[in-house]
């Protein structure tokens, strides 16, 4: 786990994040096999429609359909995840995770990463979701509802 933490604070440095690291789906699958808190920042249609990480913690960072930032985010982030545990963030690619992040440390949480890819990677050359990067092409566990 320290050469995951290194690779993501490595990361975090060159990338100017202004908290603790980016992982990729793999690391962040073996630092929450070692107990650390993955937090689903996506919408409940998407989590139903795309698929989840089972023992993952589902956050709304933007409510559907609206669109709007979740008011009780923080709130309901305190009553998921302890501060002194790692807390990792996943979204479809990436984005709202990072922002989702910055809130987390901001708050107090000492150890919050960014899932790089997220659960469906960036768009390929057709402008589909799910063959380039994210956890779900890591091969990682997932379920659909």
């Amino acid at each position: 786990m320290d050469e995951i933490r290194h690779n993501a604070r490595e990361r975090a440095r060159q990338m100017k994040l202004s908290y603790a690291g980016a992982v990729t789906p793999a690391e962040a699958h073996a630092l929450m096999q070692a107990g650390a808190t993955l937090v689903d920042v996506r919408t409940t249609a998407e989590r139903n429609f795309v698929g989840s990480v089972p023992g993952s913690e589902p956050i709304e960072w933007t409510t559907y359909p609206r669109g709007e930032r979740n008011p009780a985010f923080l709130d309901q982030l305190e009553d998921a995840a302890p501060k002194d545990v790692p807390v990792l963030f996943l979204c479809r690619s990436g984005v709202r995770s990072h922002h989702a992040a910055i809130a987390a440390t901001q708050a107090g949480w000492k150890e919050a990463y960014n899932i790089l890819e997220g659960f469906e990677g960036d768009k390929d050359a057709e402008q589909h979701r799910g063959n380039v990067g994210g956890w779900r092409k890591a091969g990682l566990p997932w379920i659909q509802a």
